[in-house]
């Protein structure tokens, strides 16, 4: 079997690295030219994606089937990002399932579409103006309020924290295009919820993962989190199966939450494998680029069960792999990337005996080779 992934960064690269000894084969689709493909060299084959037609915005029926001869014919394309060209899936949609299926890519690429379809399943989420000016927004909402731009915003690019009127008044002058302007939410923690559905329509859940952020980067997770009472589990569960469901998912499909007390609010949803997730890899029986790769090859699932308490420290703008930092219960994962500022060139998972003992150890990386705080 053979499955096309499109885009050639790391998540890419930690699907086919646990699908290689299933015994899949992998092609990446290599979509962005400004993007560089070092981190699936050697992993399968990796093709550019046709230019469009200008005229049309479209692309060319023989070009789309020379794409998909040369990328060896796979039997479904996923991907590692939202923010795809759906035309171009839609086109390949012709050739192989496309997992997860382009509607649910949609939903989640737009972030407008994103907070309809959570407030057509009832699903909690902050109150929100689509395409309204701050000045107006904020009449309703109050200060503060956070702008976000609908597509390319990740990692806290394209957000903006209006505060006050001149904030509201500076936002209007930027003429931004396509964007919500949402409620800020006092939130006491940061979870996410990594779960997977099979072509069945099995459903397996991951433990609950607290986040932590610097500058809306994602830089540590723990997993189990601490002190979520068994009825919010159940809650994000609810929401999560709601949503697998709805959209006829199939593959892993993440959701950031903020917790509000002893209830939960949807922050964004993720149709993909999951940087808060990344500690499956050590902490779980079956980790989560396995059990994507499982789902999109119609396999059974493997177990999700967490087999000890785990922590993912993200390795950002470090120039080379910090092997000092490794013990004997940790793991490092590099990336293969160009070294760059405020980019995510690895990680380090760390398994131990309770939250207490696997902060310690990612405080003492933390001081040791990055700027960053580790909460007690």
């Amino acid at each position: 079997m053979r499955i096309a992934i499109v885009g050639c960064g790391q998540l890419s690269r930690m699907m086919a690295l646990a699908g290689l000894p299933l015994g899949i084969q992998f092609s990446f689709i290599h979509d962005d030219k400004s993007q560089n493909r070092d981190c699936v060299q050697g992993l399968g084959i990796i093709e550019y994606s046709p230019d469009k037609i200008k005229s049309t915005n479209s692309y060319d029926t023989k070009a789309i089937a020379q794409l998909y001869q040369a990328l060896g014919q796979p039997d479904c394309i996923s991907v590692e990002k939202e923010q795809v060209d759906l035309a171009l899936l839609q086109a390949l949609a012709d050739f192989c399932p496309i997992y997860p299926c382009v509607a649910a890519i949609k939903a989640c690429q737009h972030r407008g579409e994103e907070k309809q379809l959570l407030t057509d399943l009832a699903i909690p989420t902050s109150p929100y103006f689509y395409n309204n000016g701050a000045k107006q927004a904020v009449q309703t909402l109050g200060y503060p309020v956070m702008a976000k731009s609908c597509t390319e915003g990740y990692d806290g690019k394209n957000q903006w924290l209006i505060k006050t009127p001149s904030d509201a008044v500076q936002f209007d002058k930027l003429q931004i295009e396509d964007y919500i302007i949402e409620k800020f939410i006092e939130f006491d923690k940061e979870i996410s919820l990594i779960s997977v559905r099979s072509q069945s329509g099995q459903i397996k859940h991951y433990s609950l993962t607290e986040n932590h952020h610097q500058q809306g980067m994602l830089t540590h997770s723990i997993a189990p989190a601490l002190n979520i009472p068994d009825s919010v589990k159940l809650q994000a569960q609810h929401y999560m199966e709601s949503l697998l469901n709805q959209l006829e998912y199939v593959g892993i499909l993440a959701i950031e939450f903020f917790v509000v007390g002893d209830s939960l609010m949807v922050n964004e949803l993720a149709p993909r494998v999951h940087n808060s997730g990344h500690w499956t890899q050590l902490g779980s029986i079956t980790c989560q680029f396995e059990n994507h790769i499982r789902a999109l090859a119609g396999l059974n699932l493997g177990s999700t069960e967490q087999i000890a308490v785990t922590g993912m420290f993200n390795l950002i703008g470090t120039k080379q792999p910090p092997f000092d930092a490794l013990t004997q219960n940790s793991k490092l994962y590099w990336y293969n990337k160009a070294p760059k500022a405020k980019r995510k060139l690895g990680h380090i998972n760390f398994i131990a005996e309770n939250q207490q003992l696997v902060k310690q150890q990612m405080i003492q990386l933390a001081d040791a080779n990055l700027s960053l705080t580790v909460h007690h």
